[in-house]
């Protein structure tokens, strides 16, 4: 993209980087190494502690990583019998993920920490604050997430968290 600029550090697009960072660093500089948990893998346990038996692609639509990072935090997640798998009774092509005894109480008490993370984070946000940031990232989201325009004759298939499977908004 000729002439296309690279974000700055006063910007909008860098600051909500750097939110998004600076939320995450207390999880990766002491749960992660005490849990032995990846980041990715702490994502996964939080789609599957609200939605148990997701498949994994609903899981990366969720949660907007690539299917290759979900796939290795998966079987990461597996080897430590945080996870289960099982075959989905309507198709058996479709293998459904949910958190293992061991998953679901590392799941309580990383999720401790992460609450008052939470808290932090909105602690100067009143209500209607909170109530439009929520607005303006969903729509955020949605233009992100939105596939690129086709060219003619040439569709391409999209699926969106809450468009099917066990995942819903």
């Amino acid at each position: 993209m000729a002439g296309a600029r690279l974000p700055h550090d006063g910007e909008l697009f860098f600051k909500l980087v750097r939110v998004v960072n600076l939320t995450a660093r207390p999880f990766v500089e002491t749960l992660a190494r005490q849990h032995r948990l990846s980041l990715n893998e702490w994502r996964i346990m939080i789609v599957l502690g609200s939605h148990p038996g997701s498949a994994a692609h609903e899981i990366a639509d969720a949660i907007g990583l690539d299917k290759m990072s979900v796939s290795r935090a998966i079987a990461g997640l597996e080897r430590q019998g945080r996870i289960v798998k099982r075959a989905d009774p309507g198709d058996a092509r479709r293998v459904l993920l949910e958190l293992a005894p061991a998953g679901r109480r590392l799941y309580e008490a990383v999720g401790a920490a992460g609450r008052l993370r939470e808290i932090q984070l909105f602690a100067g946000l009143d209500a209607a604050d909170k109530a439009q940031l929520e607005r303006l990232v969903d729509r955020l989201i949605t233009a992100i997430d939105a596939p690129p325009a086709a060219a003619p004759g040439r569709g391409r298939r999209h699926v969106r968290p809450g468009g099917g499977g066990s995942i819903r908004g």
